[in-house]
């Protein structure tokens, strides 16, 4: 059953935090967004991190327009002044927050200008040069170090944090420790909101699937199903049209006659 809708805001998370865990999906395009929000999803994010994703983002919104969505900022932002006329950006063209995974003297400022921002904390993609890809969190040096990165995100003004394939027992320990609404990215149950992305969801890419998430369906395979049927739709027209069996009458205008006679008289 569809729930009725409720746009989100800050205050909203903020007071829900601990009660429940919110579904949250990654979103790459209008028409997914406009399905999670038919399912009733609680939370999107997407990409604003290049100029084509921040030509897209105009129509994701128009797509799903009582949704909370989280924009995702450029990594590599060169000062806190891009960052905040960036975020503003956004939220002028409809986001609810945004995310970003620079600096804590960045994420800061764009806070002060109370800018809804997140962080991120665990496994972070952008900075895996640093740590490889893998679980972060698992010795105890490194759970004190999360520890207070998470504290450090919350004393620079985030209201956010995803936290990404950090064990799920840590995980909720760390929820229970701060005001930050912590997002779980394959990091248990035990946070704010359950984070997957849309392409896992639908099994829409050829890589293996990431042990923290689950594919619902097999886009990739419909993808190459429906690659073959264009193939096959268009050599069919190539041989129709080879063999004189396209077009036939159904697809010809007709003239009357007596009227294209006189007309040829005239032009001849």
């Amino acid at each position: 059953m569809l729930r009725l809708r409720k746009k989100y805001t800050i205050y909203d998370l903020q007071k829900l935090k601990g009660k429940r865990c919110l579904t949250h999906i990654h979103v790459k395009s209008p028409e997914e967004a406009a399905a999670a929000e038919e399912a009733g999803v609680d939370l999107m994010s997407c990409s604003f991190d290049s100029l084509e994703a921040q030509a897209r983002f105009p129509q994701i919104v128009e797509a799903a327009p009582e949704s909370f969505i989280s924009c995702a900022t450029p990594h590599g932002l060169a000062s806190s002044d891009e960052a905040i006329r960036i975020a503003f950006n956004a939220m002028e063209l409809g986001a609810s927050s945004v995310y970003c995974s620079c600096s804590l003297k960045i994420i800061e400022n764009m806070a002060n200008e109370r800018i809804p921002v997140v962080g991120h904390i665990g496994l972070v993609p952008r900075h895996v040069t640093w740590t490889n890809y893998r679980a972060i969190g698992k010795t105890s040096d490194e759970a004190r170090c999360l520890y207070n990165q998470m504290k450090k995100l919350e004393d620079a003004g985030a209201y956010a944090a995803e936290i990404e394939v950090v064990p799920h027992q840590l995980a909720r320990f760390l929820s229970e420790k701060t005001k930050m609404i912590l997002m779980s990215l394959g990091s248990g149950t035990g946070c704010d909101t359950q984070f997957l992305f849309s392409c896992d969801i639908l099994g829409d890419y050829e890589e293996r699937l990431p042990r923290h998430a689950k594919a619902y369906r097999d886009f990739q395979s419909e993808r190459k199903r429906l690659q073959k049927e264009r193939v096959d739709a268009f050599q069919e027209y190539i041989n129709d049209v080879n063999s004189g069996v396209f077009p036939d009458n159904s697809n010809l205008i007709e003239m009357d006659e007596s009227i294209f006679d006189e007309i040829k008289k005239q032009l001849e």
